[in-house]
């Protein structure tokens, strides 16, 4: 997930912590300050958080939502400062804490 949220006036920043707030309530892992990633266990699971990303959508803004198989995920290449770090590997079917 990515998102342009305006922070222009007091009430926009809100918003926009708000809806931060709400992703890693969620169970999301921010990547970059706008950029928010979770796996989902199957296309109800997918569906199920899109819906619960529009029910908690700020009033402005644009927030884009892509969806990658198991593989495309395993696939990204990810650097860190000057080095290149392993790539992810996809979490549990469950996690119990």
């Amino acid at each position: 997930m990515m998102f342009d949220l305006p922070v222009g006036t007091k009430k926009q920043m809100r918003e926009a912590t708000k809806f931060r707030q709400f992703l890693l309530d969620q169970g999301f892992e921010m990547s970059q300050f706008s950029i928010y990633a979770r796996f989902c266990n199957g296309k109800d699971s997918y569906e199920s958080y899109l819906r619960r990303i529009e029910r908690n959508l700020p009033e402005t803004g644009e927030v884009h939502v892509l969806a990658f198989t198991d593989r495309q995920y395993e696939n990204i290449v990810r650097f860190s400062g000057q080095t290149k770090n392993r790539p992810r590997q996809n979490p549990d079917q469950l996690a119990m804490f």
